[in-house]
């Protein structure tokens, strides 16, 4: 049973942003809903006011530069990611990555930065953009602040954001020439959240030698988390079998998964050993033969 609330619709970014300021103690931002309404039933949070910004068009919007990459506005839905040619054409990892990403209902009117500021470990689009070196774009009434998705969540569905803040912008920045990002993640069906997932970036130099390494792994702690000794061993390495089985071991030996219902801790550790390893290589191969 939800709460009675007071139901707030302002008309542009900047008005949400002054209802949250007023409210900011006793209020929620709701856009898609798809995530806020289920605890709000669970009676997880009670807000005394809802502000509801899913109509905001200056808050809709994909834009692409080789300056500052990959821009998307924070109530932009993942079907519209999903079916982005722009996104299709300069990052087709976040492309595959959202036509796994629940249902097509679901991703019609749920939104990217309804998804990021949920923070849900669990959640698809986080490994992937921290793997790409993915930034948000946070804004209050008095300003507004660029905070890295390796430094934005602090704990399950808590983030680095201030009460009067939301997010307006998720920020990709240009992939560099001879790099490959892939995701994937383990779940039972296709349209579930994933049990553990792993998305790796590899960036090549003229060589073939690995220069840069991210490894983001979903599900495997309690927050999104960079692998970072697992990165350490690609870094710099002959990349091969044995490098990337090393790789893995390190990502498994890292994380911090937390046993339920869906997989032990020990059969967690497994996947991500397995996933980071299969990720790892497969940006690798891809990088080879990319521009």
């Amino acid at each position: 049973m939800i709460s009675d609330f007071t139901y707030l619709k302002p008309g542009s970014a900047s008005e949400a942003l002054e209802m949250l300021a007023e409210h900011q103690e006793d209020g929620k931002i709701i856009c898609g809903g798809q995530s806020l309404l289920i605890i709000m039933r669970q009676g997880l949070v009670t807000p005394e006011y809802v502000i509801d910004i899913k109509r905001l068009k200056d808050l809709n919007y994909i834009t692409f530069d080789a300056k500052d990459g990959l821009k998307m506005g924070a109530t932009t839905t993942h079907r519209t990611i999903e079916k982005s040619a722009l996104v299709k054409e300069k990052y087709p990892v976040l492309v595959e990555m959202e036509e796994k990403l629940a249902s097509i209902q679901v991703r019609n009117w749920g939104t990217i930065g309804g998804n990021l500021a949920h923070a849900d470990a669990a959640g698809d689009p986080a490994p992937v953009l921290m793997a790409m070196g993915g930034s948000v774009k946070v804004a209050s009434a008095s300003g507004v602040r660029v905070i890295s998705l390796d430094e934005f969540y602090t704990d399950l569905f808590e983030t680095a954001m201030n009460h009067d803040e939301m997010i307006v912008e998720v920020i990709v920045p240009p992939r560099p020439a001879k790099s490959a990002t892939k995701y994937q993640k383990f779940n039972l069906l296709d349209s579930d959240q994933g049990i553990v997932a792993a998305a790796a970036t590899i960036t090549l130099n003229g060589g073939g030698g690995c220069i840069d390494a991210r490894i983001a792994l979903g599900n495997a702690a309690s927050v999104t988390m960079r692998a970072k000794e697992a990165e350490k061993v690609l870094i710099g390495a002959t990349l091969n079998d044995a490098v990337f089985e090393k790789a893995g071991e390190a990502a498994a030996a890292e994380c911090q998964p937390v046993a339920d219902i869906h997989a032990s801790e020990e059969y967690r550790r497994h996947l991500i050993k397995v996933l980071t390893k299969r990720m790892a290589k497969a940006a690798w191969e891809q990088a080879k033969i990319s521009g």
